[in-house]
């Protein structure tokens, strides 16, 4: 503040003199001269100033650094963190109460200059009264003529005589006279401020007259005199300020200045109204001249109260401002100190105050995911804006004349008092109106933006300085609350107006909400103290990992803030990729953002990619759903993929692509695209279509909310959405290695409904998903597929072949639906229950309602083959059994029945109790397949009790030799079929007769084969089936076939051994016979080398041959075996 000093008139109160003309200092003035000594000592302000701050400091890094962590380590660090800040209030607390003796520490600490004052001060006092006297002229003239004194010295006299004090009447009255020409003066010939017209006089509570100017001061004061010429003196001054805000520090400003500022204050002021008034006689040297007082020119009357007013207003504003600069600076000291900058003026009239000033750091290096483009980095200034406080004058229009600006009425009623007061002459002073002034300058280019004109400057009436609550801190964060929101129209005007507009509705007020998908949010601030600009979502993944992905960006954004639209959209895809790769996380797909494709292979997904994620298929690995990310939804394909082993870093490639239609594929129509046409594709979510009668309202709003709508909604994908494309993909591919292997086999198929004219059994219920219906099924022809395979006629015209388990996470199978054309109801213990399913096989499902043949396959690659394995062993099983269901009816042979069938066996009796099995093995191989077949029996009861060798069939004995009945019966099953059972009826008295021999054997310490070798190994007899039923029983030294084989009539030669005496045996078998055996043995014949019997006769003639073939050979010596 610019005031200078003047010399101080005396006046009423001004401390006493001594006789000696020595003027008494006060004590307090003199202790306020002793220098203060703070050894070992710190002001305590200073340390409650530091922990405060490094409370707000740690509580600032806990309010950043708790959010990222969880909730048991927030509530740990939170609970450490008031122990140890508990601890620290505490110490300072009892600092607090040691300091109340402060005081008395320092008057300790300063006894020693006190002494020496003290020392000094016993001198002057006991050298004064020592010094010699001035010589006394008078008396000693007294003395000289009249030899004796005629009078006291005039020192004594004052000494001694008391002076009579005035009564309290004399007092009232002198109040009262002095109240009344402070009213004269006041209304008569001073010139008072409109600014402080305010006034009112109270002598009685000694202060005689108060001025009070409003959001300025109030000031106390009065005559020195009763005389007309007698000046004015300040009592006392009170600034009407009130302090706001941070309220530590008030005291360093009271609203009423004490002590040297008071002193000081009231010095200039009693300067200023005695500027023109004659200096009071000083009592000195002769030699030293008071300097001049100034004269008032012709034509001008002295107006001392205007220049109190302007001094004091110049004081009050000036105090105001120092406030403001207190305020300033310690907002620096609590954490604004590296972002705030506060510059006083030299005159202290004017205090600039900037803003986010920073350091400006460039790195060479960007992040990957804030691209540069080509684009050169903004270069930012190095503050966000400044504030301007300075004190003015203010000046009216020059239509008024000059002056300060005042009302209209305020006007009239000073030119009237200015007449009134002065007539024609001209005051000695003008009234300075002074006010603050506050501008906001805000930086271009700040963040990067460059704010238009309008935004540039601040509505009127929001900056000002308010007396009444001095908060600079309200002021700033005013200012900067403005320049924020503007900044976020700039940002949100790019937002909604680039050509490119994705994000939804951005709502701008301090904060920036920014939709990015679904319940996405991402919210853009601008911090209030750094001017930094910091991102945060409020969505569902609203987690601790996404804290440090939004510090770096928000890091390399203040780096370059005109990246922002960039960075957000970049941070969209991220989060779009982030909300799909969670839903896959949830149904444990296995998700990529990036595969080792070429450079030119993500080309192929289409120009409006704007992000990809790659779930594999856990059963197809070399095939991927590809969530494609555009920019109003997602696309979603299937690809097939193949890994280049040719290339260094064995670089896949994209071998075809289907894109998906996830709304047909939940419609009637079943669509299987494979364009790449932006136009076809759809949103992948499930949503209600309401049709909405509006006739009167207007369409441009109803297509906008209908935008936003898609907006908001286009990347909500629902969990069971994923899961349905996934196992579409999963079918799919199923379905292409399905085809694949049908066309390496050139078999024709067409894709049909697989729901339709299928009935769901319980045993394929699990085995079903809600989009079967629309998965396309294949139909294959029978005559096609099964071309070549035996037993083809026994299938309907249309096969059916269904992939299965692709929407489960088991391994995907193929079951393929075959209708037989022959019914035949299975039977068994696999066949009994209520049931018309019976699984005979973990591969084989038969429906004996609608004969309908499930084959499944696990291996999708290898479905065909199976099926075609299964289908020749099921096949052949059904035209057995046909074949033997009829046998006893076609045949007349009523003893055949069949025991039981389950696809896979056949088992029935062919005569008698004697039963045969028959399965089917190996029927892809080259050979053509076996066919392997049981013997046994069934006992005539099943509670009775048998021995194992009743269950005995003596035709297992054979079983190598008839399963060829059937394996070259390949095209001709059902004849050959016929064949081995009349094979087997005709053979049975022969094995059953053999089979008697060979016991018998057994029991004599011999052993036979089935077809009873006699040998040494040098005997044999030989049965053999012939036409007719007939059997012919030869020595098996013969052959029929090789007559020079069968003389071998040395017996060294190798091979069989003619029986001794085989035709006698034979013609004596026959003659022991009665008539009436021979005749029902039927027909018998001899033959050089045996005899020719009936089936019937076998029993007997063999029996007979044997017993004696046997006697004779041990007689002669041989073994039979």
């Amino acid at each position: 503040m610019a005031v200078q000093l003047a010399p101080q008139p005396a006046r009423p109160g001004s401390p006493p003199t001594q006789p000696n003309g020595i003027l008494e200092t006060p004590i307090g003035e003199l202790e306020r001269e002793l220098p203060m000594v703070y050894d070992g000592q710190i002001p305590l302000g200073d340390l409650l100033s530091r922990v405060m701050q490094s409370i707000y400091a740690e509580l600032s890094e806990l309010a950043e650094t708790m959010p990222n962590m969880s909730d048991a380590a927030r509530k740990r660090i939170l609970a450490d963190w008031v122990v140890k800040t508990k601890k620290q209030v505490a110490k300072l607390y009892a600092v607090v109460k040691w300091a109340r003796d402060a005081d008395t520490v320092q008057k300790c600490m300063n006894q020693q200059f006190e002494d020496s004052i003290h020392g000094l001060n016993y001198g002057k006092e006991s050298l004064d009264p020592a010094r010699l006297r001035n010589h006394d002229l008078l008396t000693s003239l007294d003395v000289l003529t009249t030899g004796s004194y005629l009078r006291l010295p005039t020192c004594i006299k004052k000494t001694i005589l008391p002076t009579l004090p005035m009564t309290d009447l004399e007092v009232k009255s002198t109040l009262l006279n002095i109240e009344d020409i402070i009213r004269y003066r006041l209304q008569m010939k001073e010139v008072i401020p409109i600014e402080m017209s305010q006034h009112r006089i109270g002598i009685q509570i000694r202060r005689p007259c108060f001025f009070t100017a409003p959001n300025l001061f109030e000031t106390s004061i009065c005559l020195q005199g009763g005389r007309p010429d007698d000046g004015w003196f300040c009592v006392d001054v009170e600034f009407l300020i009130t302090i706001g805000g941070d309220l530590t520090g008030v005291q360093d400003f009271p609203r009423k200045p004490t002590g040297i500022v008071k002193q000081y204050v009231t010095n200039e002021a009693d300067a200023r109204l005695a500027m023109y008034l004659p200096l009071p006689p000083l009592q000195g040297p002769p030699e030293i001249q008071p300097p001049p007082k100034p004269q008032l020119p012709d034509g001008f009357i002295d107006t001392p109260l205007v220049r109190l007013f302007n001094f004091l207003q110049m004081m009050s504003l000036s105090y105001q401002l120092e406030v403001l600069w207190y305020q300033a600076e310690r907002m620096r000291s609590l954490g604004w100190g590296e972002f705030l900058s506060v510059r006083m003026g030299p005159d202290r009239k004017s205090m600039v105050v900037a803003y986010w000033t920073q350091v400006i750091h460039f790195t060479s290096v960007r992040p990957p995911s804030l691209p540069t483009q080509g684009r050169p980095r903004t270069k930012l200034p190095a503050l966000g804006g400044a504030i301007t406080i300075s004190i003015i004058e203010s000046r009216g229009p020059s239509q008024t004349g000059a002056g300060s600006a005042k009302s209209p009425k305020a006007r009239i009623m000073a030119n009237i008092q200015r007449k009134s007061k002065l007539g024609n002459s001209r005051p000695s002073d003008d009234v300075e109106g002074l006010e603050f002034r506050v501008s906001w300058e805000p930086a271009q280019g700040a963040l990067g933006v460059d704010l238009p004109s309008e935004s540039s400057t601040m509505p009127d009436g929001h900056l000002f300085v308010d007396a009444n609550s001095l908060d600079f801190e309200a002021l700033l964060r005013r200012v900067i609350r403005y320049h924020t929101s503007a900044i976020l129209r700039v940002f949100q005007y790019q937002f909604q107006r680039t050509n490119r507009s994705v994000f939804s509705s951005p709502e701008s007020s301090q904060a920036l909400h920014v939709r990015l998908c679904a319940d996405e949010v991402v919210i853009v601030t601008i911090d209030s103290r750094t001017g930094r600009l910091n991102l945060r979502d409020t969505g569902d993944l609203a987690a601790a990992g996404r804290g440090p992905r939004f510090a770096a960006i928000s890091d390399k954004l203040n780096e370059d803030p005109a990246v922002l639209l960039r960075a957000l959209f970049q941070l969209r895809i991220n989060t779009i990729t982030d909300l799909a790769e969670q839903k896959a996380s949830y149904l444990g797909l296995q998700s990529f953002r990036r595969r080792n494709f070429l450079s030119d292979e993500l080309a192929k997904l289409g120009p409006t990619n704007r992000g990809t994620l790659f779930i594999q298929l856990s059963s197809f690995p070399n095939h991927y759903l590809v969530l494609v990310i555009t920019d109003e939804r997602f696309r979603y394909a299937l690809i097939t993929t193949k890994i280049l082993s040719e290339t260094m870093y064995a670089n896949m490639i994209m071998e075809d692509i289907a894109w998906l239609d996830f709304d047909r594929i939940h419609g009637d129509d079943i669509t299987i695209s494979t364009r790449s046409d932006n136009a076809t594709a759809q949103i992948g979510i499930k949503r209600k279509r309401n049709h909405i009668n509006m006739p009167n309202v207007d369409l441009r709003l109803c297509f906008a909310y209908f935008l936003l709508q898609i907006c908001c909604n286009s990347f909500n994908v629902e969990t069971q959405v994923l899961r349905e494309l996934y196992s579409y993909c999963c079918a799919r591919v199923a379905y292409m290695n399905v085809e694949r292997q049908l066309k390496l086999r050139g078999i024709p198929f067409i894709h049909v409904n697989p729901t339709s004219g299928i009935v769901t059994t319980p045993e394929l219920a699990h085995l079903k998903s809600s989009l079967a219906r629309s998965v396309p099924a294949l139909c294959v022809q029978s005559k096609h597929i099964l071309s070549g395979a035996p037993a083809a006629e026994a299938a309907m015209p249309n096969i059916r072949v269904i992939p299965l388990n692709w929407w489960s996470e088991k391994s995907a199978q193929v079951v393929t639906c075959v209708k037989l054309k022959y019914v035949q109801q299975p039977m068994g213990k696999k066949a009994a229950g209520t049931s018309s399913i019976i699984r005979p096989s973990k591969r084989i499902i038969y429906d004996t309602t609608e004969a309908v043949v499930s084959f499944l396959s696990e291996n999708v690659n290898t479905c065909v083959d199976e099926f075609l394995e299964e289908w020749a062993r099921v096949s052949k099983m059904v035209v057995i059994a046909r074949e033997v269901a009829q046998m006893a009816k076609k045949k007349e042979w009523e003893d055949i029945r069949l025991l039981s069938f389950d696809l896979q066996t056949v088992e029935f009796v062919y005569a008698l109790n004697y039963t045969i099995s028959i399965t089917c093995e190996d029927q892809l191989s080259p050979a053509g397949g076996n066919f392997d077949l049981r013997f046994s029996r069934c006992p005539p009861s099943p509670m009775s009790d048998h021995h194992k060798s009743d269950t005995f069939n003596p035709h297992d004995d054979a079983e190598p030799f008839l399963r060829n009945v059937l394996r070259h019966g390949h095209g001709r099953l059902a004849p050959s079929m016929h064949r081995l059972v009349t094979l087997l009826r005709d053979t049975l008295s022969i094995a059953v007769e053999l089979e008697a021999i060979r016991r018998q054997s057994d029991q004599d310490g011999c052993s036979s084969a089935i077809s009873v070798k006699l040998t040494n190994p040098r005997h044999a007899l030989d049965f053999r089936l012939m036409g007719d039923k007939r059997i012919i029983i030869l020595d098996g030294s013969y052959s029929l076939f090789d007559f020079k084989a069968s003389n071998m009539d040395s017996p060294d030669e190798l091979g069989l051994l003619p029986i001794p005496h085989f035709q006698d045996i034979i013609t004596s078998t026959i003659q022991e016979l009665d008539p009436p055996t021979r005749t029902s043995l039927g027909k018998i014949a001899l033959v050089d080398v045996g005899l020719i019997c009936e089936s019937q006769a076998v029993g007997m003639l063999g029996r007979a041959l044997y017993t004696k073939m046997l006697a004779i050979i041990k007689v002669t010596g041989s073994n039979v075996s």
